[in-house]
Formats: C-alpha cells, structure tokens, sequence
C-alpha cells in the first residue's frame, strides 16, 4: 500500500487559502472517488471538496475552524500500490484534422 497526499486545490482567482468547515469522513474510512469529503469555505464561497481519488483515509489535515493555505496537505489516503502513481490520464496531443490556408486579399486601385 502506499500514501498519498491532497492538497488542498486553487479554488479560483486570488483565493490563497479556506477555513474547514466540518470533516465528511474520518480516519480509517473508505472513500469513492468523487465522494464529499470535507466543506470547506473561502473569501467567495462555502463547498464541498470530493475525493480525488478511491483509497482509506490515514489522516486529515486542520480541525473545523482551522484555516489551510492552498497546496498544503489537506487530506492522505492510502491507496494500492498500482494505483499510486495514477491520478488522471494525460491528455493526448492530435494533428488538426483540418487546416485552414490564408491568403492575403490585395487592394487593387
């Protein structure tokens, strides 16, 4: 098994950091992906933050009231090894179908 840690994400233009509002899950329980796991609120908005990822929790990170800076450990889950390194796939870059040939229009006088 392996650990990994979320930080907690930008959540939108200039936010630097949250205050946790209350904890979804605890220590020990299983998460689904995209399952709430904790409220949380900025300068703009309060929300609910899901899991990045399936996986048990180990630890969490500020107690409600306690205030995160962004990128710092929110949550660590334990996961299977095979799974460690995989978090989202990687977009593929693809040749244009299609291009598009421009030419100059000249002004005659």
């Amino acid at each position: 098994m392996a650990e990994i840690s979320f930080p907690l994400p930008d959540l939108g233009e200039g936010l630097i950091e949250a205050t946790v509002l209350d904890w979804l899950v605890e220590a020990g329980q299983q998460v689904e992906r995209n399952q709430p796991i904790v409220e949380i609120e900025t300068s703009k908005s309060a929300l609910e933050l899901p899991s990045p990822q399936a996986g048990k929790v180990v630890r969490i990170h500020g107690a409600p009231g306690d205030t995160i800076n962004v990128g710092e450990p929110l949550i660590v889950f334990e996961v299977p090894d095979d799974t460690a390194g995989i978090v989202g796939t990687v977009p593929k870059d693809e040749a244009p179908k299609r291009r598009v040939r421009l030419s100059a229009v000249l002004d005659e006088d």
